[in-house]
Parts: C-alpha cells; structure tokens; sequence
C-alpha cells in the first residue's frame, strides 16, 4: 500500500524552489505536538541546507496579509500538518484560486489567499501544498513518533528527488 500520494510532475521538485522568487511556508504551531509538522519540514530544510535562495517561513496561521506575501513570488509551496484520514504519510497537490469564505479572525484557507492574491494584485503565483499527517495536537512540545516517521518518508522522497536532478 502506498504510503504517499503526489499530484505533481514529477519534474516539478525541491529543487525547482531553489531561488529567489520561491517561497516555502511551514503552518503550524510546534507548541501543539503533531501540528508542528510544517515548521519541522522547514527546519530539515535548513537543517540540510537545502534551497537555500528560496524564502523560507513559519507562521502558526495564514493571515490575509499572505495575500501581498505571496504576490512577490513565482512559486510557493505550502507545508502543514493535515488530520484527513485519506493521507496515509504526506499529500502533495496543485492549488488553485478559490474564494471559500473560510476567513474569520483565526484562519483563511490557501485558496482564498491566493484568490485574494489575484483580485487585488491581479497574479497569482504556482502554489501547491504538501500535508503531513499528524496524529496528536495537545499542548506539548514535539511530534508524535509516528508524526516523526511521517515526516521522515516526506523529507526522504524531496532530498531523493532534489538529488536527482543535481547529479
């Protein structure tokens, strides 16, 4: 059984985010177990020294001031944990534009981001988003075992694919 799902070219890797007009933005909250898993993708990340000319950020929620954020770039990749029962280990996917009125004081939804990103700097750049799946979010410092494995097939798929295409 798969472990995975990728809804990407396979040509379209880490490495691709490896510049300048590239943002990769870590959501979660590391105070909260298992939600922490999009700032520990951005700590790997660092940890590896891998894209080093892309923005790399961590923020507990999207805010509507993304929007502005975002207009700058080309491309952003998106990491947060994800509770969806479909994701066995990590989920990467496109994403698209779309208004869904789920802004409020305490979240906004990537798509809405990006439709607002549109509507009022009229681009929008590629995004896509990869989800980790996660387990625990009580209020405790550090990830779930099985979180941690979790990650660790994630980050070993991007450091297999971001090898291949500089060798």
């Amino acid at each position: 059984m798969s472990t995975s799902h990728v809804a990407m070219n396979l040509t379209e890797t880490l490495a691709n985010y490896n510049n300048d007009e590239s943002l990769i933005y870590g959501i979660g909250n590391v105070g909260r177990q298992d939600d922490g898993l999009g700032w520990a993708f951005i700590d790997w990340l660092e940890d590896e020294a891998l894209c080093p000319h892309a923005d790399l950020m961590r923020h507990y929620q999207l805010h509507l001031e993304d929007a502005d954020l975002i207009s700058y770039k080309k491309q952003v990749l998106f990491v947060d944990a994800t509770k969806i029962p479909e994701v066995e280990a990590w989920q990467l996917e496109d994403v698209n534009p779309k208004m869904d009125f789920s802004f409020s004081s305490h979240a906004i939804s990537i798509p809405a981001i990006m439709r607002t990103c549109e509507q009022c700097f009229d681009k929008v750049p590629k995004v896509q988003l990869l989800t980790i799946k996660g387990y625990e979010w009580e209020l405790q410092l550090g990830l779930t075992d099985k979180a941690q494995q979790n990650l660790n097939k994630a980050s070993a798929f991007f450091k297999e694919q971001y090898g291949l295409i500089h060798t």
